[in-house]
Order: C-alpha cells, then structure tokens, then sequence
C-alpha cells in the first residue's frame, strides 16, 4: 500500500471517529444558545457578550472594495494579527500548472487557502491535534488559538458557560472571557482542568474509543458512568491531586466516603448546582473523614431524603458530614435535608476544621448547620434560610469562625449556642427568625462581632442559663421583643452595640441576670431602654440611652446594679425608676433634658444616687429632677440637680432617704420638696439661685435639716405650712430675695443654731398662731423690706408681685364682697378701701390681690392691672408624675 493511500485511510478512519463528536457539539452549542450564567455569583446576563476578539481572519473585502496590494483580495481588519504573505515576483508564465507533488498542497496550505476554510477544517480536531498544528507555523498557530474554536470544544468537553480556572489546590473560580487576564480563557481553562475524571452517563465515546478499549488520539481523558467508580479509580491509581468532574444528572444511592485529598466539582452548563444533584435516602450523602484534609466539594447540590417509612433510624445522618482529623472545602453547594431529625449539615470531632463557603442550605426539616465536639472550621458567605429548627447551632466546645453568613425566616431560632459552645461570628446578617436571632445557653461564650439581628419575630439576642458571650459593635434593631435579654444568673459583655427601634426595650435584664453593659447607644425602643429585675446585677456604663418612647433606665422587683458615666437624655418618661425593693447604685451619669422626672423612685425603691449630673428636664406634668415616694430611702450623695422646669428634689408620700452634699440651683421651682408625711435628712446641701424657694415643706412633711447653705433662692429659704414639723439645726440661709424661714398655716419646727441673714423680707416669718421651738439660732442683718413699703405708704404687690409672698397683715374687705382667696395689704385698706366694711384675718404670706388688679375697684396705689391668679398662700404644689399611670 501506497504511503499516500495509508495516510487516506487513517483520515477517514479518524473522521469516522469524531462523526458522533461532531454530532454532540452541534448538538451543544444549540442547546447553549438560551443557557443560563454560570452560576449564582454570575447572575448577569453576559452570554450575549462577544469573548475575547478572535484573531482577525484575511477575509475578502466588501462588494466594490478592493486593496492595491493583492489584486482585489482584502486583508484582516488587524493585519498584523496574521503574517503577511510574501508578495511573489512577477513572472511571464504560470508557476502552479508546472509544479507537483506535496510542495504545491504545502504552499497552498500554508499561504493560500483562506482562513475561513483552515478554521473550519481546525473545528473538527481535538485539543491535541490543535496543540500540534499550531506548530507547523505562525499561521497555523494563530488560527488554532481562536478563542471561539476553543470555546466550542471546551463547552463540549466541560459543559461550562464560562472559563473556570483552577489556579492553586482546592480553588475553582469562574472569570469572565472578555474580562480577564488571560490571551484565550477557555484554552486556559482547558489546560488547568485537563487532567481530570469525567462522570457522564451516556457520553463516555466523547472521552474514550471503548470499542478498542483505549484513549482517543488527539484526547487524554478518562471518563466514568458513576462518581464511585471516579473515586475508586483515583484512590486506587494513587493519582496526585485528582479531580473528579461530575456532570449533569441526578446521582441517586452514591456512597461517597471521602478519605483522600480529591476534589469533586459538579461541571454543567448555566447554573451548575441546578444540573448536578446527589441523593441519598440512607446514611449521609457525602462523608469527609480522616485522610480528607486536601479534599475539595464544589458546585453540586446534596440531598438527603430518607424513606419516611423506613425503620432505620436515621438522627445522624446528614447531607454533609465532616468528622474528626478531615479539612475539606466545601464551595457552591445547595444543601437540603427532609430529615426531621440531625442536621443538614454537621462537622463534628476534634480535628474537623472545613471550609464552607457559598453554599445554600434552604427549607430543611430540621438544623441547617450543627457544629459540635471541639470541631472548628470558617464558614463564610452562605445563605441559611427556611429551615424548621435553629438555622445553625453550635455545641460541646465546638469554636467555628463564621463571617457574613445571612441566616433568615427560619423557622425557630437564627443561631443557637450551648452546652459549652464557642464561635467567632462577624458580619452576618440574621433576621426575620421566628424567636430569637441568637441564643446563648448553658455555659456557651460566642463572640459575636459586627453583626445586624433585627427583624426578628421575638427578641434579637437572648442570654441564659449560665450563658456568657461578647457582642461588640452590632446593630441590633426591629425586634418584635427586646433587642438583647439577660437572665438566670447569664454574664455576658455587650459592648459598642446599636440597640434601637425594638417594639419593646432595648436590653432586658431579669432572673438574676448579670452582665456588663458599656459603650452602646440605646434609642427610639418603644419600652425602657435598660431594663433591670428580678435580683438582677449588671454593670451598666458608658452608654447612650435616648429619645425612648418610654424611660430610660427601669429598675424595679429588688432588682440592682452598678449604673455609671451614662448618658441618659430626652425620654418621653422617666429618665431612671427605681421601684419595689431595687437598690442599684448610680454613679457620674448625665441625666437630662427628659419630658418627665429625671431619676424617680417609688414604692420602697433604694439605691445610692451619686456624683450625677440631672438636669433640664422638659414640663410635662411632673419634671422634678429626683423624687421618691411610698417608703423609697434611697441615698442622694453628691450630685448636681439644676436647670429644671419644675422642682429639684420631691419626696412625698411617707418618703425617706438621705440628700447630702449635693448642689441644686436654677429650678424653675423649689429646690427640694418635702410634703405628706415624708421624712428625709437633708445635710451639707448647697440649695442656691433657685427661681422659687429654696425648701419647701408641707401637708405634714417632716424632716432633718443639718447644715446646708441656702441662698440666693427667688421665694423663702425654707418654706414650712400645713401640719409640717421639721427640724432645722445649723443651717446658713441667707442672701434670699424673700425671706429667710418662713412657717405658715399650723405648721410648726424645731429651729436649733441656724444663722438666717441678709435677707430681703426678713429673716424668720412667722404666721399668726405658729410658735416654733428655738434654740441658739442668730438671725440678724435682714432687710424688712416689706416694713419699709409699710411705712412709705406702698402697696405690698410694689414689692413682692403675683409671684412672690411677703408675709404681712391680710386683711379682707366685705364691701367689696372679697373672699378668703383675696388678700388686701394693710396701706390698699388705709386708702383704696378707706371707709368701707374691713376685716384682719391673720398675719400670713400673701399679695396684695388690690394691687393686682383683680378686684373691681382699681388700686389707687399701683399702676395697670395684671392678670388675675388668686392668691397662694404655699409655693406652687408639684403635680405627680404620669410614669404610673402611663406604664
């Protein structure tokens, strides 16, 4: 046989060949025309963009162009792309009809035949007969690295839409042809994952000729039916660092127990893990086990579905499971379980350290994710979601780190740690959980770092049973229940946290729940901002506790705490209660501008009160800085109580306490109250510039009095009326714009070694029938100014107004049918009321309601009249405070 009928025969015995090939990848690049991206990350619709520019062909000019240079053939569009041809010497005859042999087909080949008919021929070779006739010449090298033509035979071979490159062990990433580095991106991605094992049913003849029992010529692959028989073979022919692509079907009753270092990536067009699916209905899907610490899962999707009629239990068997000693990566899984008991996933033992990334593990009947027994590993960027119990639970020491995990509308709670469980959790987002977001139990410590916890259907974070953790710098918001609980003796650190618009409190803490509580800004929560109870002891510090549409701070039902250097401002209630039996001790907060009381405290609540700074609390029924009520004895040490729209300090209803060395000043009225039957000790106080008076003490108010310095006050230094009987002991009260003492209405008081001086109204007043007890007391260098107006013949309201009450001789006139409510001074009866029908009622504070312009007879002794208010005999009574009544 001739040489060139033996080279005739093996070209038709190939082309025989590669018939059904041919016919497969027509039959491919039909289907691919409406595929889908690659896969979730590459969700843009990018098929329709060309690839890399192919090599610009030499293809003939449009009709009507012609180019001088090869007698009406056109050139490329980028001629450089391909080598010129040598332009031949003119000559009088033809070469081609005289020449023979091969040196005619070669040239002709080489230089002559259009590109569009090379390429053509080069689509019906393989990948090694392209590598080879790319080294005939520069020509040939630059048709056979077409990138379309590799990418027809890549797409054929792999199935993928786009380039997937394999750079490093255990690393896939898909790139996109016209955005990336390479020269031609299928060709590279040919070359990385060359070495592979295909699993494809049914196309084994596009990888091997099985008729003779040997490779194709121009293809080195190796192609199987299941992925058992894939992983047999590279675990039995030792190859290193096998990888195994399985293609698309559905993969039922595989028993994959992975103990090598092989890498598994599903290989289909559009979205992968749509295409490749691998079930099992007993035992776990997939197993990584000692011996897998280089293994490699990818783009595939697991399912685990156990006959619900078996009776092979089945509570630890998974989908994915992890054991001890192994480190797989686990990438672009989609991950479901019907199991109603186990886990889709579970990576357990000491040694298991995974790395799970990208996956999806939706609508399981049971736990998404469990980590258990001393097990670690990094599971980053999936998606846990729908699932009917915790989305993740981490237990028995186990320590994973998991980073921006969204972990959504589970159907229990979010994530779950305990019996001793760890875990470094950061910028996950988990929401929309029907309880909590996380739960802390029974001795686990997480860190949890960066996180948002919001929407859920119950509370965000939820501390318990001995539970610990750190939670720093989250946003913890739109819970339904508070944004953060602590209780049954629980001790966890919530630092730099944003716990806001919580439909009930921001942080809860109860049942003896400890906790420290520092450096968070806590606002807009529909309850308390920090709620404290039930024997509770938290450390709370540093905070920002604001615009609540409730109070601020809660602490009630004996509970405590050390409450310190906070900032607690603009609450719509009180801006600290402190009630039933609670005793906590607050220290150098800044406590202000409130639409209520400042720091109340009621029913035998306690505590210490120290070093604060309260003030500019808004009117709204009662804005006093600090009261206390029904049997609360709490200590006021030290603080500043100032610039407030009502009282300073308000103790009523048979309440105690201790006040002492602190500074009240600039109260719109008295500086400290004290009125039914309460009995506080107030001692070493400054009570000064006051816009009312300095005490005021009524309704049977008792008290202790020692050593305070009163001054500058706008009404009375003391005021004392109506059934009250304090005792004043060496006290300086001086400097008034009123008088010094007064004590009016059956009240009476114990009076021992005070110094009352500088006075304008006097120094001590008393009320026609009221004889105090005193005892070595100096008053002295007082201006009687309500004497001197006497005496010059002026009306009393000259000097005091409607809002000030010296006290002088009140007289009624009865021809002008005034009543008890009018008091007349005794100058306005000498002259505006001269010979009508008088009387002297008693000797007690007043204005002149003459004066005032508020009889019918205008005063003769004053100018306009002013705005009728009634005389008031007391300073202006406080209103109690709505906080009851509104909670």
């Amino acid at each position: 046989m001739s040489s060139h009928t033996a080279r005739t025969t093996r070209y038709s015995t190939r082309r025989l060949r590669k018939r059904p090939v041919v016919k497969q990848a027509s039959t491919r690049r039909q289907n691919d025309g409406n595929a889908n991206t690659q896969n979730t990350d590459n969700e843009d619709d990018s098929s329709s963009k060309p690839c890399h520019m192919r090599y610009n062909l030499r293809k003939r000019q449009p009709e009507g162009s012609t180019s001088p240079y090869t007698g009406g053939r056109s050139h490329s569009l980028s001629e450089s792309c391909a080598p010129a041809k040598r332009r031949r010497k003119s000559s009088t005859r033809s070469v081609a009809p005289y020449l023979k042999g091969c040196l005619v087909g070669a040239h002709y080949l080489q230089q002559d035949l259009p590109d569009e008919v090379l390429l053509k021929i080069f689509s019906y070779l393989l990948e090694f007969d392209l590598c080879r006739i790319a080294c005939v010449c520069k020509r040939f090298r630059i048709i056979a690295n077409d990138t379309e033509l590799w990418k027809d035979i890549y797409q054929d071979v792999f199935e993928y839409d786009f380039p997937l490159m394999h750079p490093e062990p255990r690393v896939f990433r898909f790139v996109q042809p016209h955005e990336n580095e390479y020269e031609n991106p299928w060709k590279e991605s040919f070359k990385h994952l060359y070495k592979g094992i295909h699993v494809r049913t049914g196309f084994q003849e596009m990888y091997m000729d099985h008729s003779r029992g040997r490779r194709l010529r121009g293809r080195d692959m190796t192609c199987f039916e299941t992925i058992e028989q894939a992983y047999s073979f590279v675990d039995a022919e030792e190859i290193e660092s096998p990888l195994i692509l399985v293609h698309s079907g559905l993969y039922q009753g595989e028993y994959l127990f992975v103990d090598t270092n092989v890498s598994i990536i599903g290989a289909a067009p559009g979205n992968v893990i749509d295409h490749v699916v691998i079930e099992r209905e007993s035992e776990s899907t997939v197993m990584f086990v000692e011996g897998a610490k280089e293994a490699y899962l990818g783009y595939v999707t697991l399912r685990f579905s156990p006959d619900i009629t078996s009776t092979v239990p089945h509570h630890k068997h998974y989908a994915l499971e992890v054991t001890e000693n192994c480190s797989p990566v686990v990438d672009h899984l989609r991950i479901r379980s019907s199991s109603v008991v186990g886990a889709a996933v579970c990576v357990s033992g000491s040694g298991a350290d995974p790395v799970i990334k990208h996956c999806k593990i939706k609508d399981c009947e049971n736990v998404g994710l469990y980590v258990t027994d001393y097990a670690q590993g990094s599971y980053e960027d999936n998606e846990i979601s729908g699932n009917a119990l915790a989305g993740i639970w981490v237990k028995n020491h186990a320590n994973p780190i998991m980073r921006r995990n969204h972990i959504h509308h589970g159907r229990d709670v979010g994530i779950f740690t305990f019996d001793n469980g760890l875990g470094y959790f950061e910028a996950n987002d988990i929401h929309n959980n029907r309880i909590a977001g996380f739960e802390v139990k029974a001795g686990a410590n997480p860190t949890v770092v960066r996180c948002e916890i919001h929407h859920g259907q119950t509370g965000g974070v939820y501390v318990h049973e001995n539970g610990r953790g750190q939670f720093i710098e989250n946003k913890i918001h739109s819970n339904n229940f508070a944004g953060v609980w602590i209780t049954s003796n629980s001790d966890p650190t919530i630092r730099k946290n944003e716990i806001y618009n919580g439909h009930q409190g921001g942080v809860y803490i109860f049942g003896e729940g400890r906790g420290l509580i520092e450096h968070n800004n806590i606002y807009g929560n529909a309850l308390a901002g920090i709620q404290i109870r039930t024997n509770s002891n938290p450390i709370v510090r540093h905070n920002k506790i604001h615009h609540g549409q409730h109070g601020g701070i809660y602490v009630h039902e004996k509970g405590q705490g050390l409450i310190e250097e906070n900032e607690v401002y603009s609450n719509t209630l009180a801006g600290v209660w402190i009630t039933t039996g609670s005793t906590p001790v607050l220290r150098k907060n800044r406590i202000h501008s409130g639409k209520q009381v400042g720091v109340y405290f009621y029913d035998n609540g306690h505590g210490v009160l120290e070093d604060n700074d309260i003030f500019n609390h808004l009117y709204s029924g009662s804005s006093d800085k600090v009261s206390w009520r029904t049997g609360s004895n709490p200590l006021i040490r030290k603080n500043k109580i100032w610039g407030g729209q009502n009282g300073g300090i308000l103790v009523y209803n048979s309440g105690l306490g201790m006040i002492e060395c602190n500074e009240i000043f600039d109260n719109a009225m008295a500086g400290v109250w004290i009125k039914t039957d309460s009995n506080p000790v107030l001692r070493h106080n400054k009570i000064h510039d006051g816009r009312d008076g300095g005490i005021c003490i009524f309704n049977g108010g008792k008290g202790i009095l020692e050593e305070n310095d009163i001054f500058r006050n706008a009404q009375a230094g003391v005021l004392i009326s109506t059934n009250s009987h304090p005792v004043l002991r060496r006290n300086r009260i001086f400097d008034g714009n009123a008088a010094g003492v007064e004590i009016t209405n059956n009240a009476t008081a114990t009076l021992e070694g005070n110094k009352v001086f500088n006075n304008k109204f006097g120094g001590l007043c008393l009320a026609s029938g009221v004889n105090p007890k005193q005892k070595d007391n100096v008053i002295s260098g007082n201006h009687n100014m309500v004497q001197r107006a006497v005496s010059r013949g002026q009306c009393l309201y000259k000097i005091s107004s409607y809002t000030s009450f010296p006290m002088h001789d009140f007289y009624r006139c009865r021809t002008c049918n005034t009543t008890e409510r009018n008091a007349i001074c005794v100058n306005c009866i000498k002259s505006c009321h001269a010979g009508h029908e008088v009387e002297f009622i008693r000797h007690d504070r007043f204005f002149c309601d003459c004066g005032a312009g508020t009889l019918n007879n205008q005063c003769q002794l004053q100018g306009e009249p002013t705005q009728d208010t009634d005389t008031l005999y007391d300073s202006a009574a406080p209103m109690e405070t709505h906080t009851l009544r509104v909670n």
